[in-house]
């Protein structure tokens, strides 16, 4: 399976392309002066004085990191997904929605950040154990686009994140080869589905939302009982969309689908 670069945000691509601009124009400044610096005035308006050579070449952009392959490129796959995940209830525990909210919402909140800590190390210890120099980096993220001081933009980010987690579980566990990992995934997946039924209803309580029809699915005819799976393509496209994740990688390389399921 192939997949293209995560994109950053609009945001991120100014922000590489002010950076590079800076570097590049630090440069010739620099060139600027040494050449008024060693030179003598006759020698700036000399035509037989020597030409300077061409500016140094700015460094390389680092090589962008990829997920890898097999049973490694999942984890590192849900690696990033729990990074995220994180990092937003991070954020939102440190916002004015969280200060203000009723203890029983501050309460789930604290469950959230503390369940998605705990899947990130657990990634991260296991990568680690396995691949210490092929593990996803620490990712950075843009979270400015959140209202953490509302309400309703923390609870519809949560679901939506939430969300994705349970689908890109879904779709990502049967390319997994090793049975502890599945296993794993498996616990993990089950929690994230409770995050987001306990999200969706305080979005809308007293409502069948906790197993809305949107992220059900039908299974040969037996009607509408399963959560989604998403291709981890699609999951990747969908994160890049919300231009939050600002550091870039690749996913060339992750295992496809057993064949029959």
């Amino acid at each position: 399976m192939k997949v293209d670069v995560v994109e950053a945000s609009s945001k991120d691509s100014k922000k590489s392309s002010r950076r590079k601009f800076i570097k590049l124009g630090g440069l010739g400044i620099a060139g600027s002066s040494f050449l008024l610096y060693s030179c003598s005035e006759d020698d700036l308006f000399d035509p037989g004085a020597p030409v300077a050579g061409p500016d140094p070449e700015p460094e390389p952009e680092p090589e962008t990191f990829d997920l890898g392959g097999g049973d490694l490129g999942i984890l590192n796959y849900a690696y990033a997904l729990e990074q995220l995940e994180a990092a937003f209830y991070t954020q939102v525990r440190a916002g004015g929605y969280y200060a203000g909210a009723p203890q029983e919402e501050k309460d789930l909140f604290d469950d959230l950040y503390n369940h998605e800590v705990i899947h990130r190390e657990f990634f991260r210890t296991a990568i680690t154990a396995v691949a210490p120099n092929d593990i996803l980096p620490d990712l950075e993220f843009d979270v400015s686009s959140i209202d953490f001081d509302d309400r309703t933009s923390v609870l519809e980010t949560a679901r939506l994140l939430e969300d994705t987690g349970v689908a890109a579980y879904n779709g990502a566990g049967d390319r997994l080869e090793t049975a502890a990992y599945l296993t794993i995934a498996g616990k993990i997946v089950s929690v994230e589905a409770r995050h987001a039924s306990a999200i969706r209803s305080l979005i809308n309580p007293d409502s069948t939302d906790f197993a809305g029809d949107d992220v059900m699915v039908d299974i040969a005819g037996t009607g509408l009982g399963y959560d989604k799976a998403t291709d981890p393509a699609d999951i990747l496209a969908a994160v890049g969309d919300l231009g939050v994740i600002t550091t870039r990688f690749t996913a060339n390389n992750l295992p496809e689908p057993k064949t029959g399921s």
